[in-house]
């Protein structure tokens, strides 16, 4: 089985309106896309967030792929097997649609091409027929592939010698029953695949002072991914548990063992009421700045903090602003980067 990095794992936001669901005997094609004419040159999950980012900001659910492939032949989750893309007009149902991360004149790695020919094999199997084998250009009047990348399909995607790893970059499975995807609610409380808050972070952060921490990668966060199933996994077995009692998702018993006491729903309070417009931007200096900051990284979009909020206008509250803005459907027409009345209502709902 060919193994996929998962949405949450490469910390995708919440969608945006959520795809609709296609069956999998709907696909009869596969097509392959590139990144248009500007080489790829970010790494690892910043390339699935920058694309997740310009496609939230064309008005869309979130990244409109299926999955994405880099150089070093990782595979990312975008849409999955059962959502329909946003990649290619009247193809999006019949067609799953794969960007290998490549672009301009860049060479496609032997490890992205062997990984995308593995995935194609992969839908054959699940899909249970032979899918045609498209590029962009296929399906629409678009350069995509580009000429290197179109070359490589029309030959029948060829994969020569290259063996692909038995787990890519480390990843978690995308699929499939080896890892628990489903969620629990505990006191009010979300736990389990896909479940968000500062109670999640609090489980990896007690996971990893028990000494079960392994199988992150960057440390825990605030969305559950299979990572922290894997760890509580670990912990549960560490009790004594085993089979169904041991499958990563949290139960009452074992979530006291874990955090002393088992934390309850708190009732959010009232947004604070918009303090206009001109309270921010450059050289402006105020409580309302900080409180801000302090609620754009509770929310998780404080990435470009380097010191942490404060009472001072920096250009990094302007740009965690306007991801905020861009990850938002609603917000992302003018995503200036400076808190309206609609940003501030949504960013403290």
């Amino acid at each position: 089985m060919t193994k996929i990095i998962s949405r949450a794992a490469w910390g995708a936001k919440a969608w945006s309106g959520t795809p609709a669901s296609v069956p999998l005997d709907r696909r009869t094609e596969f097509f392959v896309h590139y990144d248009g004419a500007t080489r790829i040159t970010r790494t690892g999950y910043a390339i699935m967030r920058a694309i997740e980012a310009g496609h939230l900001g064309q008005g869309w659910s979130g990244v409109g792929y299926n999955f994405v492939i880099d150089q070093a032949g990782n595979i990312y989750e975008g849409r999955g097997w059962g959502l329909q893309g946003a990649h290619c007009p009247d193809h999006n149902v019949s067609g799953i649609g794969v960007q290998i991360a490549v672009g301009g004149d860049q060479e496609p790695s032997d490890k992205a091409l062997a990984a995308c020919r593995a995935l194609y094999e992969e839908a054959c199997r699940k899909t249970g027929r032979t899918l045609a084998k498209r590029g962009h250009r296929d399906g629409f009047a678009t350069a995509c592939p580009g000429t290197k990348l179109y070359a490589w399909v029309k030959a029948g995607m060829p994969a020569g010698d290259y063996q692909e790893p038995p787990n890519p970059g480390g990843s978690l499975p995308g699929s499939g029953s080896e890892v628990a995807r489903y969620k629990v609610t505990i006191n009010g409380l979300e736990y389990g695949y896909g479940a968000r808050g500062d109670h999640v972070s609090r489980v990896g952060q007690a996971l990893v002072k028990a000494g079960f921490g392994k199988h992150y990668t960057s440390g825990p966060g605030p969305t559950w991914t299979d990572a922290d199933t894997l760890n509580y996994r670990d912990f549960q077995k560490s009790l004594g548990h085993s089979g169904a009692a041991a499958d990563g998702v949290p139960g009452e018993a074992s979530l006291k063992k874990l955090l002393g006491s088992l934390p309850g729903k708190v009732t959010a309070k009232p947004a604070p009421p918009f303090p206009g417009a001109d309270m921010f931007g450059p050289g402006k200096s105020n409580a309302s700045i900080a409180l801000l900051g302090q609620q754009l990284v509770r929310k998780g979009y404080g990435k470009h903090y380097t010191q942490g909020p404060g009472k001072r206008w920096s250009d990094a509250d302007r740009q965690n602003v306007r991801d905020f803005q861009l990850a938002h459907k609603e917000l992302a027409g003018d995503p200036d980067g400076i808190p309206g009345p609609q940003t501030w209502k949504i960013l403290f709902s």
